[in-house]
């Protein structure tokens, strides 16, 4: 090679190697990268303090969340109607007080338009399953199709439960799985079990109501504020399905994993100043945040359904629930007359 050669081919060969990022010093001493061992890499160790750190600032983070939404709602308000008297205001869309002794509505706001109702579905769900008297006893095998996408369920796939957890599971922790495996293994099967709820609808007179799964996922699941009172009261006829929806806590076994305990969705069960008989909730986007409840009055003990369909907030449909228990309370004398306690009554009989 002549110098001639040599002057064109040197920065060349410089140019190359500048232009994958190294000189020719360092190509000759670079080495190659040496990937950590695997022992040097840290491991994640579990710390008991710290898990009870993070489920205190949880649990602090909802009780804040939980004031702020009680915040709006925790002052009644009221309005004067066409006849002159002081009635609630709801902020909700639909509301009902329904005396199921003699079916009259006591009260209502926009009681009868037709809305997607949630998991208030599932207390058909309940009514459906149990009209054929099942062994509560026999054991269930949860299939994947249950817990796919499900949205909130506290089962997995091959979880062996009974018939009676599922109930609990659904109308307590409101589960969705739960609803699909009781529509599966029903009589019914699957399809067949939602059209036995439609045909269940019709029986009762429930002339809004329109099912279209067991768990309430989809919006279509549609009813009325004043379907879901007469509902909640032909339910509650049951003492399968109202014992289970006045109970707080429960705890289901399965076979192969853990304990699971869970807590009802229902924020009126166990306040002293209100006597749950039976109710449910209901949470979509598209229905916003329901309840349909039976309680008993403090004063002579009469029975009432309270419905209340898309209020603003968790906290919000809890709240209006009580205001208009409280209203109708102090009408107590004036709407179910004198009638006397029913503990007199049965000291008198």
């Amino acid at each position: 090679m002549n110098r001639k050669s040599f002057f064109w081919i040197g920065p060349l060969a410089l140019v190359g190697l500048v232009s994958i990022g190294a000189s020719p010093t360092d190509a000759a001493t670079r080495k190659p990268a040496k990937r950590p061992a695997a022992s040097a890499t840290k491991r994640v160790v579990y710390s008991a303090t710290r898990a009870q750190t993070r489920k205190a600032k949880l649990a602090r983070a909802r009780a804040v969340a939980m004031a702020r939404e009680m915040a709006d709602t925790v002052l009644p308000r009221f309005k004067v109607d066409a006849s002159g008297d002081l009635v609630p205001d709801v902020r909700a869309a639909a509301a009902i007080i329904f005396n199921p002794e003699t079916n009259q509505i006591l009260w209502e706001e926009n009681s009868q338009d037709q809305r997607s109702i949630a998991s208030i579905t599932k207390v058909m769900t309940a009514t459906v399953y149990l009209e054929t008297n099942p062994d509560l006893t026999q054991p269930v095998t949860v299939a994947r199709s249950d817990v796919f996408q499900a949205s909130t369920t506290h089962l997995r796939a091959n979880d062996k439960v009974t018939v009676d957890d599922l109930l609990h599971l659904l109308l307590i922790a409101s589960d969705n799985a739960a609803a699909r495996a009781l529509a599966r293994i029903s009589p019914h099967g699957s399809d067949g079990f939602v059209n036995r709820m439609n045909e269940k609808a019709a029986e009762l007179g429930l002339q809004s109501t329109h099912y279209a799964d067991p768990s309430g996922l989809l919006s279509e699941n549609v009813s009325s504020a004043y379907d879901m009172a007469r509902l909640i009261t032909h339910a509650s006829g049951d003492e399968r399905i109202a014992s289970v929806m006045r109970t707080y806590e429960f705890t289901v076994y399965p076979t192969n994993r853990r304990a699971v305990t869970f807590h009802s969705t229902n924020h009126l069960l166990g306040r002293q100043d209100v006597d749950v008989r039976a109710g449910k909730t209901g949470f979509i986007s598209k229905a916003g945040y329901c309840l349909a409840t039976l309680l008993r009055l403090p004063q002579g003990g009469q029975e009432v359904a309270v419905v209340v369909l898309g209020a603003r907030s968790n906290a919000g449909r809890f709240m209006e629930s009580q205001n208009l228990v409280n209203w109708v309370s102090t009408k107590a004398s004036t709407i179910f007359g004198s009638k006397q306690p029913a503990t007199q009554q049965q000291q008198q009989q």
